[in-house]
Protein backbone atom coordinates (compact mmCIF):
# COMPACT_ATOMS: atom_id res chain seq x y z
CA UNK A 1 0.00 0.00 0.00
CA UNK A 2 1.43 2.94 -1.18
CA UNK A 3 1.91 5.60 2.03
CA UNK A 4 0.72 9.02 1.63
CA UNK A 5 2.85 12.01 2.13
CA UNK A 6 1.97 15.30 3.62
CA UNK A 7 2.84 18.89 3.34
CA UNK A 8 3.59 19.70 7.42
CA UNK A 9 4.24 17.16 10.08
CA UNK A 10 1.91 18.60 12.72
CA UNK A 11 -1.50 20.56 12.51
CA UNK A 12 0.81 22.93 14.68
CA UNK A 13 3.40 23.21 12.03
CA UNK A 14 0.39 23.84 9.41
CA UNK A 15 -1.20 26.69 11.59
CA UNK A 16 2.10 28.37 11.79
CA UNK A 17 3.07 29.01 7.87
CA UNK A 18 -0.82 29.47 7.64
CA UNK A 19 -1.96 31.63 10.27
CA UNK A 20 -2.84 34.70 8.24
CA UNK A 21 -5.51 32.73 6.50
CA UNK A 22 -7.28 31.72 9.70
CA UNK A 23 -6.48 35.25 11.48
CA UNK A 24 -7.99 37.08 8.66
CA UNK A 25 -10.98 34.38 8.40
CA UNK A 26 -11.73 34.97 11.99
CA UNK A 27 -11.82 38.76 11.66
CA UNK A 28 -13.61 38.83 8.69
CA UNK A 29 -16.50 36.43 9.82
CA UNK A 30 -16.78 38.99 12.79
CA UNK A 31 -16.76 42.15 10.69
CA UNK A 32 -19.38 40.34 8.52
CA UNK A 33 -22.02 39.48 11.30
CA UNK A 34 -21.50 42.68 12.81
CA UNK A 35 -23.17 44.03 9.87
CA UNK A 36 -25.74 41.53 9.48
CA UNK A 37 -28.58 41.64 7.50
CA UNK A 38 -29.41 44.39 4.81
CA UNK A 39 -32.57 44.72 2.90
CA UNK A 40 -32.98 46.77 0.12
CA UNK A 41 -36.52 47.01 -1.46
CA UNK A 42 -36.51 46.57 -5.49
CA UNK A 43 -39.87 47.57 -7.01
CA UNK A 44 -42.45 45.00 -5.87
CA UNK A 45 -39.15 42.49 -4.85
CA UNK A 46 -36.42 42.74 -1.60
CA UNK A 47 -32.78 42.42 -2.20
CA UNK A 48 -31.27 40.93 0.95
CA UNK A 49 -27.72 41.00 1.64
CA UNK A 50 -26.44 38.25 3.62
CA UNK A 51 -23.20 37.72 6.25
CA UNK A 52 -21.78 35.58 3.67
CA UNK A 53 -21.95 38.33 0.75
CA UNK A 54 -19.60 40.21 2.60
CA UNK A 55 -17.17 37.88 4.03
CA UNK A 56 -16.64 36.53 0.58
CA UNK A 57 -16.08 39.88 -0.69
CA UNK A 58 -13.51 40.48 2.17
CA UNK A 59 -11.83 37.37 0.93
CA UNK A 60 -11.74 38.17 -2.93
CA UNK A 61 -10.58 41.86 -2.04
CA UNK A 62 -8.05 40.60 -0.25
CA UNK A 63 -6.51 38.02 -2.82
CA UNK A 64 -3.48 38.14 -5.16
CA UNK A 65 -5.16 40.22 -7.69
CA UNK A 66 -6.91 43.25 -5.81
CA UNK A 67 -5.16 44.11 -2.26
CA UNK A 68 -2.55 41.07 -2.56
CA UNK A 69 -3.07 40.62 1.21
CA UNK A 70 -2.62 36.83 0.39
CA UNK A 71 -0.62 34.78 -1.98
CA UNK A 72 -1.46 32.66 -4.98
CA UNK A 73 0.46 29.90 -2.22
CA UNK A 74 -1.91 30.93 0.30
CA UNK A 75 -5.12 30.89 -2.00
CA UNK A 76 -4.34 27.25 -3.10
CA UNK A 77 -3.73 26.25 1.12
CA UNK A 78 -7.30 28.39 1.79
CA UNK A 79 -9.12 26.42 -1.07
CA UNK A 80 -8.22 23.11 0.63
CA UNK A 81 -9.30 24.21 3.81
CA UNK A 82 -13.01 25.11 2.27
CA UNK A 83 -13.62 21.44 2.74
CA UNK A 84 -12.85 21.10 6.50
CA UNK A 85 -14.41 24.00 7.52
CA UNK A 86 -18.26 22.94 5.88
CA UNK A 87 -17.62 19.58 7.71
CA UNK A 88 -19.16 20.50 10.70
CA UNK A 89 -22.08 21.71 8.51
CA UNK A 90 -22.54 18.18 6.98
CA UNK A 91 -22.52 16.83 10.38
CA UNK A 92 -25.34 19.15 11.51
CA UNK A 93 -27.56 18.29 8.14
CA UNK A 94 -27.08 14.60 8.99
CA UNK A 95 -28.25 15.06 12.49
CA UNK A 96 -31.08 17.22 11.34
CA UNK A 97 -32.43 14.92 9.34
CA UNK A 98 -32.37 12.27 12.18
CA UNK A 99 -34.22 14.19 14.33
CA UNK A 100 -36.74 15.14 11.51
CA UNK A 101 -36.89 11.32 10.87
CA UNK A 102 -40.51 11.16 11.38
CA UNK A 103 -41.36 14.04 9.35
CA UNK A 104 -39.36 12.72 6.11
CA UNK A 105 -41.49 9.61 6.57
CA UNK A 106 -44.76 11.23 6.66
CA UNK A 107 -43.49 14.08 4.44
CA UNK A 108 -45.84 13.98 1.07
CA UNK A 109 -44.41 12.84 -2.96
CA UNK A 110 -44.16 16.74 -3.69
CA UNK A 111 -41.49 16.71 -1.13
CA UNK A 112 -39.68 13.60 -1.50
CA UNK A 113 -39.65 13.79 -5.11
CA UNK A 114 -38.64 17.43 -5.25
CA UNK A 115 -35.15 16.95 -5.33
CA UNK A 116 -35.37 14.53 -8.78
CA UNK A 117 -36.88 18.41 -10.23
CA UNK A 118 -33.34 19.89 -10.08
CA UNK A 119 -31.80 17.21 -12.71
CA UNK A 120 -33.54 19.21 -15.28
CA UNK A 121 -30.93 22.27 -14.69
CA UNK A 122 -28.54 20.04 -15.75
CA UNK A 123 -29.82 20.59 -19.29
CA UNK A 124 -29.74 23.98 -19.48
CA UNK A 125 -26.21 24.71 -17.73
CA UNK A 126 -23.56 21.98 -18.98
CA UNK A 127 -24.46 23.20 -22.37
CA UNK A 128 -24.01 26.71 -21.17
CA UNK A 129 -20.91 26.11 -19.15
CA UNK A 130 -19.07 24.37 -22.44
CA UNK A 131 -20.21 27.60 -24.49
CA UNK A 132 -18.16 29.60 -21.94
CA UNK A 133 -15.18 27.40 -22.36
CA UNK A 134 -15.17 25.23 -19.65
CA UNK A 135 -14.42 21.28 -19.72
CA UNK A 136 -14.17 18.84 -16.81
CA UNK A 137 -14.73 22.10 -14.38
CA UNK A 138 -18.31 21.97 -16.10
CA UNK A 139 -19.40 18.50 -14.71
CA UNK A 140 -18.54 19.98 -10.97
CA UNK A 141 -20.30 23.08 -11.64
CA UNK A 142 -23.50 21.91 -13.27
CA UNK A 143 -24.35 18.82 -11.36
CA UNK A 144 -26.13 19.87 -8.77
CA UNK A 145 -27.05 23.62 -6.77
CA UNK A 146 -23.44 22.98 -5.50
CA UNK A 147 -24.06 23.74 -1.72
CA UNK A 148 -21.91 22.50 1.22
CA UNK A 149 -22.65 18.82 0.99
CA UNK A 150 -22.21 18.59 -2.83
CA UNK A 151 -19.01 20.03 -3.15
CA UNK A 152 -18.05 17.46 -0.40
CA UNK A 153 -18.65 14.73 -2.38
CA UNK A 154 -17.73 16.05 -5.14
CA UNK A 155 -13.99 16.58 -3.68
CA UNK A 156 -14.16 13.27 -2.19
CA UNK A 157 -15.10 11.82 -5.23
CA UNK A 158 -11.99 13.64 -7.36
CA UNK A 159 -9.75 15.35 -4.92
CA UNK A 160 -9.21 18.73 -3.92
CA UNK A 161 -7.22 19.58 -7.06
CA UNK A 162 -9.45 18.06 -9.58
CA UNK A 163 -10.80 20.35 -12.29
CA UNK A 164 -14.07 19.12 -11.13
CA UNK A 165 -13.40 20.65 -7.42
CA UNK A 166 -12.73 23.46 -9.11
CA UNK A 167 -15.70 24.00 -10.68
CA UNK A 168 -17.80 23.06 -8.11
CA UNK A 169 -15.71 25.27 -5.92
CA UNK A 170 -16.24 28.05 -8.23
CA UNK A 171 -20.51 27.90 -8.48
CA UNK A 172 -20.04 27.22 -4.56
CA UNK A 173 -18.43 30.49 -3.72
CA UNK A 174 -21.12 32.64 -6.27
CA UNK A 175 -23.61 30.86 -5.13
CA UNK A 176 -22.88 32.30 -1.81
CA UNK A 177 -22.55 35.79 -3.27
CA UNK A 178 -25.19 36.20 -6.05
CA UNK A 179 -27.19 33.14 -5.13
CA UNK A 180 -28.60 34.80 -1.29
CA UNK A 181 -29.76 38.20 -3.43
CA UNK A 182 -31.41 36.13 -6.58
CA UNK A 183 -33.09 34.15 -4.33
CA UNK A 184 -34.88 36.64 -2.26
CA UNK A 185 -35.53 38.77 -4.80
CA UNK A 186 -36.46 36.27 -7.15
CA UNK A 187 -38.85 34.73 -3.98
CA UNK A 188 -40.75 38.24 -3.76
CA UNK A 189 -41.17 38.66 -7.75
CA UNK A 190 -42.81 35.41 -7.91
CA UNK A 191 -44.96 35.69 -5.12
CA UNK A 192 -45.59 39.37 -6.14
CA UNK A 193 -47.70 37.05 -9.37
CA UNK A 194 -49.88 35.26 -6.91
CA UNK A 195 -49.36 32.25 -9.51
CA UNK A 196 -48.86 29.42 -6.77
CA UNK A 197 -49.89 29.04 -2.75
CA UNK A 198 -47.58 30.30 -0.49
CA UNK A 199 -47.25 26.42 1.18
CA UNK A 200 -45.77 25.78 -2.30
CA UNK A 201 -43.14 28.82 -2.22
CA UNK A 202 -42.49 28.03 1.33
CA UNK A 203 -41.23 23.86 0.02
CA UNK A 204 -39.56 25.64 -3.12
CA UNK A 205 -37.62 27.58 -0.60
CA UNK A 206 -35.81 24.21 0.85
CA UNK A 207 -33.47 23.26 -1.92
CA UNK A 208 -30.76 22.05 -0.07
CA UNK A 209 -28.46 25.26 1.12
CA UNK A 210 -29.46 26.64 4.71
CA UNK A 211 -28.29 30.34 3.21
CA UNK A 212 -30.63 30.07 0.01
CA UNK A 213 -33.34 28.68 2.25
CA UNK A 214 -32.62 31.93 4.75
CA UNK A 215 -32.78 34.36 2.01
CA UNK A 216 -36.17 33.20 0.53
CA UNK A 217 -38.19 32.59 3.34
CA UNK A 218 -37.31 36.07 5.03
CA UNK A 219 -38.51 37.25 1.87
CA UNK A 220 -41.89 35.19 2.05
CA UNK A 221 -42.34 36.22 5.63
CA UNK A 222 -42.29 40.32 4.66
CA UNK A 223 -44.96 39.43 2.06
CA UNK A 224 -47.15 36.93 4.13
CA UNK A 225 -46.63 37.87 7.70
CA UNK A 226 -49.26 35.83 9.23
CA UNK A 227 -47.96 32.82 7.51
CA UNK A 228 -44.63 33.35 8.57
CA UNK A 229 -44.17 30.42 10.94
CA UNK A 230 -45.98 27.70 9.06
CA UNK A 231 -43.78 28.65 5.65
CA UNK A 232 -40.80 28.09 8.23
CA UNK A 233 -41.59 24.92 8.73
CA UNK A 234 -42.35 23.80 5.19
CA UNK A 235 -38.89 25.40 3.91
CA UNK A 236 -37.33 23.53 6.89
CA UNK A 237 -38.97 20.18 5.95
CA UNK A 238 -37.80 20.60 2.94
CA UNK A 239 -34.93 21.41 2.64
CA UNK A 240 -33.84 18.43 5.51
CA UNK A 241 -35.55 16.01 2.74
CA UNK A 242 -33.36 18.09 0.09
CA UNK A 243 -30.00 17.65 2.25
CA UNK A 244 -30.94 13.51 2.84
CA UNK A 245 -32.13 12.79 -0.60
CA UNK A 246 -29.92 15.09 -2.79
CA UNK A 247 -26.74 13.70 -1.90
CA UNK A 248 -28.00 10.50 -2.96
CA UNK A 249 -29.72 11.66 -6.35
CA UNK A 250 -26.14 13.34 -7.06
CA UNK A 251 -24.12 10.24 -6.72
CA UNK A 252 -26.72 7.82 -8.24
CA UNK A 253 -27.99 10.07 -10.91
CA UNK A 254 -26.85 13.89 -11.05
CA UNK A 255 -22.56 13.29 -11.90
CA UNK A 256 -23.33 9.95 -13.79
CA UNK A 257 -26.16 12.11 -15.95
CA UNK A 258 -23.93 15.31 -16.31
CA UNK A 259 -20.73 12.72 -16.74
CA UNK A 260 -22.28 11.08 -20.06
CA UNK A 261 -24.11 14.52 -21.00
CA UNK A 262 -20.44 15.68 -20.88
CA UNK A 263 -18.92 13.13 -22.87
CA UNK A 264 -21.53 13.22 -25.19
CA UNK A 265 -21.67 17.50 -25.79
CA UNK A 266 -18.25 18.50 -25.29
CA UNK A 267 -16.50 17.16 -28.54
CA UNK A 268 -19.25 18.96 -30.12
CA UNK A 269 -19.09 22.20 -28.25
CA UNK A 270 -15.59 22.59 -29.19
CA UNK A 271 -16.03 21.97 -32.86
CA UNK A 272 -17.61 24.86 -32.46
CA UNK A 273 -15.22 26.68 -30.31
CA UNK A 274 -12.75 25.81 -32.63
CA UNK A 275 -10.50 24.50 -30.30
CA UNK A 276 -9.27 20.64 -29.47
CA UNK A 277 -11.65 18.46 -27.68
CA UNK A 278 -10.72 17.26 -24.17
CA UNK A 279 -12.56 14.12 -23.87
CA UNK A 280 -11.30 13.21 -27.98
CA UNK A 281 -7.90 13.80 -26.36
CA UNK A 282 -8.19 11.82 -23.61
CA UNK A 283 -9.52 8.69 -25.28
CA UNK A 284 -6.18 9.38 -27.76
CA UNK A 285 -3.75 9.52 -24.63
CA UNK A 286 -6.01 6.42 -23.99
CA UNK A 287 -5.52 4.74 -26.88
CA UNK A 288 -1.97 5.19 -27.21
CA UNK A 289 -1.24 3.85 -23.59
CA UNK A 290 -2.89 0.83 -23.81
CA UNK A 291 -1.16 0.38 -27.76
CA UNK A 292 1.96 0.99 -25.69
CA UNK A 293 1.38 -1.28 -23.33
CA UNK A 294 0.26 -4.33 -25.53
CA UNK A 295 3.81 -3.40 -27.77
CA UNK A 296 5.79 -4.05 -24.42
CA UNK A 297 3.96 -7.29 -23.60
CA UNK A 298 4.45 -8.90 -26.99
CA UNK A 299 7.65 -7.40 -27.57
CA UNK A 300 9.62 -10.47 -25.76
CA UNK A 301 7.22 -13.23 -27.22
CA UNK A 302 7.59 -12.01 -30.91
Amino acid sequence: MKKETYLYSSTLERFKNEYKIFLLAFLFIIAADSIGQIKIPVGPGTLILFPIFYALILGVVSGPEVLKIFKKKEVKAASKLVIVAICPFIAKLGINAGASLETVISAGPALLLQEIGNLGTIFLALPAALLLGLKREAIGATHSINRESNLALITDMYGPDAPETQGSLSIYVVGGMVGTIYFGFMTTIIASLNLFHPYALGMASGVGAGILMASATASLAVIYPDLSAQLSALASTSETLSGLTGIYVAIFVGIPLTRKLYEFLEPKIARLRHEPSEVLTRKERISEASASDSSKNSGPNS
